[in-house]
């Protein structure tokens, strides 16, 4: 008998993929538009009291804000477009995460890498693009919309160390696991509290496009309260209504129509862009890398 015939091979696990080029999060994650809901789907998740006291004991938000932002955007890029990198950055963000442990504000012990509150962390994403499809693209999702972009989030968060059995694996499915956690565990915690306050001191950017270092220090005590108002209107306004009321954030009716008209000029002149500007820089590189293989 051969060695071969005697022994049964051990299969490896597939390592997951990132969603497909030419999917829906192909032309949603690396869009500019994203930018403006990024916001609050993290003030969702902080409104998690075990999310919240995680960031707020270990996360560099107040000494560090655009460090973080940036290295955040840098990371969901890597998710959708990162081909082969992506599987090695979720398990790179598994290994940050393992040691982050603490007690939340009810008393309660919490891990980062704790099942419901990892998938929590990513399931804001999806009612978050849902609903701001409504304000930035030219009309909602449809069912199979939605169907579809939900399949590709599950393949991220399969990314990201998600197991199937921690989400819901439709948007049928989603919606009663969504709206327990707005019934039952979000909450105003003290790092929501800090996202959206506009008397919160901010650091000013270390750089910005074409705008040296010192001119914006120089500007900034006149730019921080126009930022911190805006920061305030695009996340509440970008949260889904539901959630802005699990939460206690206010919204009037006023502040309904300016994000309207904001919506309105966004998606009017955004596609208008070309590529290179309209797109983030790792999913322009992908985009056009994937156009010049199809070619080839």
């Amino acid at each position: 008998m051969s060695s071969a015939s005697g022994v049964r091979r051990a299969r490896c696990p597939e390592e997951p993929r990132p969603p497909p080029p030419g999917g829906m999060l192909w032309d949603l994650a690396g869009e500019i538009r994203t930018l403006l809901t990024l916001p609050a789907a993290l003030t969702m998740q902080v409104a998690h009291p075990a999310v919240g006291a995680g960031v707020d004991e270990h996360s560099v938000f107040r000494t560090d804000p655009w460090g973080r932002a940036e290295r955040s955007l840098a990371s969901l890029q890597l998710w959708v477009y990162g081909g082969e990198r992506a599987a090695e950055e979720g398990r790179r963000l598994r290994r940050l995460h393992r040691d982050i442990r603490g007690t939340d504000a009810h008393g309660r012990e919490y891990h980062a890498l704790d099942p419901a509150c990892y998938a929590w962390v990513h399931a804001t994403g999806f009612p978050v693009y849902r609903h701001a499809q409504r304000y930035l693209g030219r009309r909602p999702y449809t069912d199979a919309e939605e169907r579809r972009l939900y399949a590709e989030w599950l393949r991220v968060g399969r990314v990201l160390g998600i197991q199937d059995r921690d989400m819901p694996q439709t948007p049928r499915e989603f919606w009663p696991y969504y709206r327990r956690m707005l019934a039952e565990e979000l909450e105003d915690t003290a790092v929501v509290r800090e996202l959206v306050a506009t008397d919160r001191y901010v650091p000013p950017p270390d750089r910005g496009p074409r705008v040296p270092r010192a001119v914006l220090r120089l500007l900034w005590p006149l730019l921080l309260p126009l930022f911190t108002r805006l920061r305030r209107f695009i996340t509440i306004g970008m949260m889904p209504p539901d959630a802005r009321t699990a939460i206690g954030l206010p919204w009037t009716p006023r502040q309904e129509r300016r994000l309207r008209r904001l919506g309105r000029v966004v998606r009017t002149v955004v596609p208008l862009l070309p590529e290179r500007l309209r797109y983030l820089p790792p999913a322009y590189a992908a985009r056009k890398a994937y156009r010049k293989g199809a070619r080839g």
